[in-house]
């Protein structure tokens, strides 16, 4: 381990780029542009040989065009995968920008030609669709096509379909765009210096309330000059997605987030309520965080304050071996996945100026890897994001066999593998951890990261609803309306063990999902709660579970979730299933409670 000054001279660290040329298969120059063109040409021949006759299809005909299709997938994805990670680490380079909106609006173009292919096969019977599909070799695209066919109460004719792709460009994509640019060049001025958004958010991990204060105060300073930039961005979205849900008959803003999760409104709901219904769990965390940190109340600062005062930092290459080594134990298979990550370059790690915040894993297509953006900054959590990203990229690496149709799962099964990879890691670093203080710090950080992905995500979820429904009810929201919704849905979950500080008022408007992906927050704690579930299997069963668990991550989104959690054991439509997983979160908390009295006494 190094401290947390050292990693930034960490060699491995600074040399931890990704390497995007496979993605254009090797030509950096030219062969971005050429996959474009490649990809509209043929778009533009299957639409000469298919339009007005998908009817008209029999099983191997349907096979082949989906064959087709699959092709020209790959094409635009791997030039739309090459502009977005390329953009997503300098959002400041105009060529980077200039790249990202020639590929969205070619792409465009191609989906455009493509259109009427899902709007016929929606529009055929479900006896004819039931017969093509029950032909032979349609198994690398069944579950697709069946799973977008429940869209046909939501679909419009094809030239309105066109005009709503052709303007999305101008509308959400554009003010997406605008929205991730203005975050990327916040800076927030700490002690003198100025430093990212990222780097001052890392601060709240900090032991030294002082910094933790000091660094929150200068983030709430440097999101105030846009910040009535970011509202108007997002009440041009929202009302935007009013008019799509309006046009399109959904019944609700939360509908056609539903829809693409596989998952029913019921459901969805049962998990709002059943978290909202557990509110008392992070109430009695905070309290309990309080009396250990020595403080009467926690701000809102002091959420993720670490239990311990010994600042323990890790290397990249200290990260890299505790997580492989951690993967290597569980499954060989996954270990020699998870290696290729950092062996072959699909990392890119560093924090850099202009660099998009957070971490994500691109599943990009299934001919080419997944890639990982990190912004390390060798903290502890760093090294569980490391394995929870990496918990992505091993499910798109195992999935890709599935091909561009089913490679990638709904929205609520995508944090399966990754909340399962960081909790193992987490065990690996708990079980080093013998002494009483250090382990209890230890089930802190276990603790906070759960109450963030469980409850702090249905409080965001909240948010958005009181967003969309009144932004629906009174026309555009001020600042001051967002800076209310956003107090009112955090008060809930805090209760009265947290002060909100006046300055956490503005702390909605850097979070991208709000922006990007509308109604996805609920998924974090869909998933986390079902990876517990998962990893409980595992912990039962024992080494006979791993095939299965890799099993599962095979099959991508080749089956609904349901049947997905079938193959490990887990039943989601069990309506007390989400009080299970909730039981386990209540759980941890309170082996933390018992072993803080052990210490205190």
């Amino acid at each position: 381990m190094t401290t947390a000054a050292e990693h930034m001279a960490d060699a491995e660290l600074l040399e931890a780029a990704w390497d995007l040329s496979p993605l254009v298969d090797g030509d950096e120059v030219h062969g971005f542009d050429r996959l474009l063109d490649e990809a509209i040409e043929r778009a533009g021949v299957f639409a000469q040989r298919h339009a007005g006759k998908v009817a008209e299809l029999d099983s191997a005909g349907l096979r082949e065009a989906m064959l087709e299709l699959a092709a020209i997938g790959d094409l635009a994805g791997k030039a739309g995968s090459y502009a977005s990670l390329r953009f997503a680490t300098d959002t400041a380079d105009p060529a980077r920008g200039a790249q990202l909106q020639r590929m969205q609006e070619r792409v465009t173009v191609m989906e455009t030609q493509l259109l009427f292919f899902d709007l016929e096969w929606a529009a055929l019977e479900d006896e004819q669709a039931d017969r093509l599909l029950a032909g032979e070799g349609l198994e690398f695209c069944a579950h697709h096509l069946r799973s977008s066919r429940r869209y046909r109460p939501h679909l419009l004719s094809e030239p309105e379909e066109k005009i709503m792709a052709e303007k999305s460009l101008a509308s959400e994509g554009a003010w997406a765009r605008l929205f991730g640019e203005q975050i990327s060049a916040v800076k927030a001025t700490l002690d003198g210096e100025q430093v990212s958004l990222e780097l001052a958010l890392s601060n709240l991990l900090s032991s030294d309330r002082e910094l933790r204060r000091r660094s929150a105060e200068a983030v709430t300073e440097a999101l105030e000059p846009g910040m009535r930039t970011r509202a108007f961005i997002y009440n041009t979205l929202v009302y935007d997605k009013s008019v799509d849900d309006r046009l399109r008959n959904y019944p609700h803003w939360l509908a056609s987030r539903n829809l693409s999760n596989e998952a029913s409104d019921e459901s969805v709901m049962a998990l709002i309520t059943a978290v909202h219904g557990r509110y008392d769990i992070p109430q009695r965390w905070y309290r309990l965080k309080a009396r250990l940190l020595g403080v009467e109340k926690l701000a809102d600062y002091d959420r993720s304050a670490p239990l311990s005062t010994a600042e323990t930092s890790f290397s990249y290459a200290d990260a890299r071996d505790l997580v492989l080594d951690t993967y290597e134990q569980f499954s060989p298979q996954a270990g020699a996945v998870t290696r290729r990550f950092f062996e072959e370059n699909w990392i890119d790690a560093p924090v850099r100026e202009h660099k998009r915040g957070g971490a994500f894993c691109a599943y990009t297509v299934p001919s080419v890897h997944p890639y990982v953006m990190l912004n390390y900054t060798a903290k502890r959590r760093d090294v569980l994001t490391v394995a929870h990203e990496l918990g992505h990229g091993l499910h798109s690496a195992l999935a890709q066999p599935r091909g561009i149709f089913h490679q990638t799962t709904g929205l609520t099964v995508a944090e399966t593998a990754s909340v399962f990879g960081e909790t193992l890691v987490f065990e690996r670093l708990l079980d080093a951890t013998p002494g009483g203080a250090e382990r209890l710090a230890l089930l802190a950080d276990q603790i906070d990261g759960m109450v963030a992905t469980v409850f702090r995500q249905i409080a965001m979820n909240h948010f958005e609803h009181l967003v969309h429904t009144r932004r629906r009810a009174q026309g555009e929201l001020s600042v001051d309306d967002f800076k209310d919704a956003w107090v009112e849905s955090q008060t809930e979950m805090f209760g009265d063990a947290i002060e909100i500080t006046e300055g956490y008022h503005g702390w909605w408007s850097y979070i991208p999902h709000f922006i990007n992906s509308p109604g996805y927050v609920y998924a974090y704690a869909y998933g986390q709660l079902l990876a517990l579930s998962v990893f409980g299997r595992y912990k039962q069963v024992g080494p006979s579970f791993v095939p299965k668990y890799i099993e599962m991550l095979s099959a991508g989104g080749s089956l609904a979730p349901e049947q997905l959690g079938a193959i490990v054991g887990i039943d989601l439509a069990d309506p007390g299933f989400w009080d299970a997983g909730l039981a386990l979160v209540d759980a941890q908390l309170t082996a933390a409670e018992s072993l803080a009295t052990e210490l205190h006494a």
